[in-house]
This record gives structure tokens, sequence and C-alpha cells, in this order.
């Protein structure tokens, strides 16, 4: 291994013991140091953003023939969440370490990771996602180790921790992912749906980026920031009375060409309906990413509809290699930018779950998690109070 700095022998760390309510999660003060490996670097932990993820994780909500089983997803063939085990995904930190075949140079850098296991080494496609924080180790602690071609420097001092942790790639690179599977292109009109969500800022920015139109489905209090975001135009979610008609009276009568959905349940029929509406209007087919089911897990969904109106349907999870390489060259570009809404203390991440799920109307964006040893320069500064 190479040259690396004194580092103590155990870590304070948050430990998910099994699945169940936030009382599984563990504050354990003495978790042993990871060890980095061949081709890995040891980061110390900055921030940590928090995704919807880790609760479905935690509370077993991902979906098996066994409705009243418990499990995560397993999508490679078997469940690689085992307990304990560290959540948190996207992190940010700087390398103290790193194992063989490592350049030592990369001491003292500033990163952020690309979240994904991945099966193999393609570059386009990603067939078996899993991720750190659900098969391996992850963030919410105070160092973990990861692969250091995953490990992408951002040096953009413009930049906070925690502002880097929240364009982590579970959002950001999920959201890209959704838009290069429906093949968005400029000019097109696109529906975001829970677009105050990180996903769904994420989607409002990159469709400007890629010089599409991004149409917003949220809250009337959060109008006013999505707008500032990007978004041409927000529509009340809790107003779904015509609302085909209501998007009509925005794009002046022309079908929305592609959806992004992260809501799922019985919205979907009607966010179908917005793009089908004309199709003498249309200039290619009508596209439904769906990346979420926030409403709910199951829809009715007439296939006639799906079928003679060639609606072509993407489900996403995660991204690929190039994507995230694309991203972090929009970040270290500036071209992206954050979208925080506060920060808590590791030890707080009870409190943080709970906040998490009953999200206030001034929610907007990611939540991040900074360990208590770095909270006075890296968490203080955007903790819930600043924001209230």
């Amino acid at each position: 291994m190479a040259d690396k700095p004194t580092l103590p022998d155990s870590m304070q760390a948050m430990r998910l013991m099994g699945h169940g309510d936030v009382d599984q999660l563990v504050y354990d003060t003495h978790t042993p140091m990871p060890v980095p490996r061949t081709g890995e670097v040891l980061v110390q932990v900055t921030a940590t953003a928090k995704n919807n993820t880790d609760r479905k994780a935690r509370e077993g909500l991902y979906p098996t023939r066994d409705k009243n089983d418990k499990t995560s997803f397993a999508i490679g063939g078997k469940n690689t969440l085992t307990f304990p085990r560290i959540q948190g995904a996207d992190i940010v930190g700087r390398v103290v370490a790193v194992g063989d075949n490592v350049d030592s140079a990369r001491i003292g850098e500033r990163g952020l990771l690309d979240f994904n296991i991945y099966a193999d080494e393609r570059r386009d496609i990603n067939l078996t996602p899993d991720y750190y924080g659900h098969g391996a180790d992850g963030g919410f602690a105070e160092y973990v180790a990861v692969p250091s071609d995953q490990f992408h420097a951002v040096d953009n001092p413009a930049l906070a921790d925690a502002e880097l942790a929240s364009m982590g790639m579970c959002s950001y690179q999920t959201a890209y992912h959704m838009m290069t599977s429906a093949n968005i292109r400029a000019g097109e009109r696109v529906l975001v749906t829970g677009a105050s969500g990180g996903v769904g800022t994420a989607l409002i920015q990159l469709c400007r980026i890629v010089g599409a139109i991004p149409y917003a489905l949220s809250k009337r209090d959060k109008a006013e920031a999505l707008i500032e975001l990007g978004a041409e135009a927000v529509l009340d979610r809790t107003e779904m009375d015509d609302f085909t008609g209501q998007l009509r009276a925005l794009t002046d009568d022309q079908p929305i060409d592609a959806v992004m959905d992260l809501v799922g349940g019985e919205m979907t029929r009607q966010f179908i309906e917005t793009m089908i509406f004309n199709m003498n209007k249309r200039a290619t087919y009508p596209r439904l990413s769906i990346a979420g089911a926030s409403a709910d897990n199951v829809t009715e969904i007439l296939w006639t509809v799906i079928y003679l109106y060639q609606v072509q349907i993407f489900g996403v999870s995660h991204g690929t290699r190039e994507e995230a390489a694309q991203l972090i060259a929009w970040i270290r570009a500036g071209d992206l930018k954050p979208v925080l809404h506060a920060a808590f203390k590791l030890s707080d991440l009870h409190e943080c779950e709970r906040y998490f799920m009953n999200r206030s109307s001034n929610y907007l964006g990611k939540i991040v998690v900074v360990p208590d040893a770095q909270w006075d320069q890296h968490g203080a500064p955007f903790a819930l109070e600043q924001h209230s």
C-alpha cells in the first residue's frame, strides 16, 4: 500500500442493523476503519446527501411477489444489502490514503463519488445496478473506501462540500439517464413530476442544459423557486382536475413531448394523456421515463392506449459510467448549481430521517448529512435553523 497519514483504528458511523424504522439505525462510535484495497482510495467524509432509496432500503419497501416480505432490490440475482450496513450514497470528502496501484498524489484531493457498484467495465450500459450504501458501506460514517476511478476530483472553490454532495450522482445521474433513455432533444417540451425533490430539480436544470423546455409539477408555494431554477411553468399537484387542459393552455395547445415521472400511481394515466391529445401535432413518439412511484406502486393503464398511440415507456434505475463522466464535467464547469435545503449532523440521523419523511412546505432540493467532527466547517453554515 502507498504512503498514508496516521489514521484512527475506529470511526463513528451510523449502522443499519436490519429492516425497520429509524431505531434500526444505531450510532456506533467504535466502528472498524475501512482499509482501501487495490485500486481504491480511503476518503474522509465531509458530507453525504440523503436519498429516498435510503429509507426504502431500510424499510424493505422494494417489492417481491410476497407483499409482506421485507427486502431491498436484488437486480443482480441476490440481495446484496446485508447487516449491519452503513448507508449513504452521494459522498463528498478528501482522500487520506490510497490502496495499491493508486497514485499517492491523490491524497488531499476533494471529490464526489459516482455511487454505482458496476457489474463490469462497460461505460454505456448498467444492467444490474447496485450502489454504495446498499451493496457496500457508504458515507454515513467518518471514512469510506471506494474505487479510485469513481471518486471524481472537483476542486471548484465556489462549491462548499455540502453543496457538492447535494449534486450527487444518485439524483443527477438518475435524472440524466431518464433523459438519455427517452432521447430528449433541444426544443422538446418535458413534463417533470415530483419537481421539488433531488431528481426533479436535477431534471429541470438538465433540460435547460440540453435545450429542452421543462414544465414542473409540484406545489404552488414552490413555484417561484422552481421557475428561478429553470422551469418554464409550474403546475400545482393538488389541483389535478383537467390536467391536460391546464398544460394545453401553457403550451399553446401543443402536446408534451416526454414525461419524466417520479410519481406513478393514478397520476401516470393523466401524464400520458398530456402527450397524446393530438398526435397530428407531434414530431416524435410519446415517451414516458419512470424512476419512482411516490404516489403508488400500482398504476392501471389501458394497453390499447400504449400500443395504439405508440407510447414508449422507459424504466430507469441509476445510469452509466459515460453519463457520470458528463455530469462531472458539467459540475466542474459550473453548468449545474446545487439545490441544498439543509444539513444535519450524522449523530442526528434519526431526526433527519423523520424530517425527510415529513417535508415542510419550504422543502426544496437535498438534505446532506455531515459527520459530527466535520460539522463546524462543513455542516453548520447549512444547518436547518439557518434556512428557517
